[in-house]
């Protein structure tokens, strides 16, 4: 295999995510950093998808990932309506624990930022989630945790002291666990001083990494409900973006896709339309 390598890119509502397994999203980032390359991992939902059609800002952090991976089952439906279907959910939940366990085959450092700040005779979410993510993955080392207060990113103060924190720390994997936007923003600020190291913003798993809270089970994943089981957990935060915004929006976008390719199956055949990036991979 060459340097680089083309993979496919399949656009869903207007943005174009990697063709990737999870299994491959891991291989590449062990490859890359083998070779000294970082880069940056972000996991669009329909919520996600949603604001990028509106707001410049999110395209800008889209456009700025190294990987695009759908975390979401509307996405990948959206991409079998179109004839052109990714191939799995990649969830950053998920993630969170595939490439920890990848790099701790390999001796390599997490990063843990986000989770609650410590409370009353408990340690920082950070702390927990770091705990049993390395109880999991033999040979991952801890480069840092760090859960800084609510607000810290509109403090230029603290923001400056929490970056400069987790650049000292010299982590090969920074999992930021801060909601999105500002884990995006957060990133955006870390990635000229850690260019060799990988980012993956990963919202609630790392809360879900520390037993703060608890991910939908499986079923619910595969089906496309784990919208609902958060929504369960977390009504009064949820309730209007998932009900009011993020569901009438995924059912435009699937009745959408689909009236498009019959609109495209009656038409003349064209010729193939070829879509793909080029990435640094290893040498062989």
């Amino acid at each position: 295999m060459g340097l680089y390598a083309t993979f496919r890119r399949i656009n869903v509502g207007g943005t174009d995510f990697d063709a990737l397994t999870e299994d491959r999203v891991v291989a590449m980032v062990r490859d890359a950093l083998r070779r000294g390359a970082g880069g940056r991992i972000i996991t669009p939902n329909v919520d996600i998808l949603r604001q990028a059609r509106a707001d410049p800002g999110v395209r800008a952090h889209l456009a700025d990932a190294t990987l695009v991976v759908a975390d979401g089952m509307p996405l990948v439906w959206a991409s079998q309506l179109a004839g052109s279907p990714l191939p799995e959910r990649v969830a950053g939940s998920s993630l969170l624990w595939s490439l920890s366990y990848g790099l701790g085959l390999d001796g390599r450092s997490i990063f843990v930022l986000g989770g609650d700040p410590p409370g009353a005779g408990s340690a920082a979410g950070a702390v927990r989630a770091a705990r049993r993510i390395t109880a999991g993955c033999p040979g991952l080392r801890v480069a840092g945790t760090l859960s800084p207060g609510y607000g810290f990113d509109r403090d230029p103060v603290r923001l400056d002291r929490v970056c400069a924190e987790v650049v000292a720390a010299r982590p090969d994997l920074v999992l930021v666990g801060l909601g999105f936007p500002k884990q995006e923003r957060v990133i955006d600020r870390l990635r000229a001083q850690l260019p060799a190291a990988w980012f993956l913003g990963c919202g609630a798993a790392v809360n879900f990494a520390a037993g703060d809270q608890r991910r939908a089970p499986s079923w619910m994943q595969r089906s496309g409900l784990e919208w609902a089981h958060r929504l369960g957990t977390e009504p009064r935060r949820l309730a209007g973006r998932y009900l009011r915004h993020d569901a009438p929006y995924a059912l435009r976008l699937l009745a959408t896709t689909a009236a498009a390719r019959h609109l495209v199956a009656h038409r003349p055949a064209a010729g193939p339309v070829t879509r793909g990036r080029a990435v640094p991979l290893p040498a062989r």
